[in-house]
């Protein structure tokens, strides 16, 4: 088989940024560093209902001891009217992305 080298300029332009895979992973981590979401924010990442999250994910005994905030978790469970959800948007990003296959598993 012959081969052929070839050296190529290929130009950037001024306004883009070439980075590595890491770097971009980890500016993305970064994004979710220090913010919390409500409810409708997981709503929007899950691109599911509350009603359908709390059954498949929240409530759960298999996801609850793992989120739960009361038992060493990242989500805050309302215990009370008034109250509001709320979830460390890093650890819950990863959550989902960790287990993916089983909360989606039988659907």
């Amino acid at each position: 088989m012959q081969q052929l080298s070839v050296n190529l300029l290929i130009p950037i332009p001024s306004e883009a940024v070439l980075i590595s895979k890491i770097e971009l992973l980890d500016l993305k981590r970064q994004q979710l560093v220090g913010v919390f979401w409500s409810m409708k924010d997981l709503e929007k990442r899950v691109n599911r209902k509350n009603e359908w999250i709390k059954e498949n994910i929240l409530y759960p005994a298999k996801f609850r001891k793992l989120l739960d905030a009361d038992l060493g978790g990242f989500v805050f469970y309302p215990k009370s009217k008034g109250q509001t959800w709320s979830f460390h948007a890093l650890k819950m990003a990863e959550f989902l992305d960790k287990n993916f296959n089983q909360i989606f598993k039988g659907i």
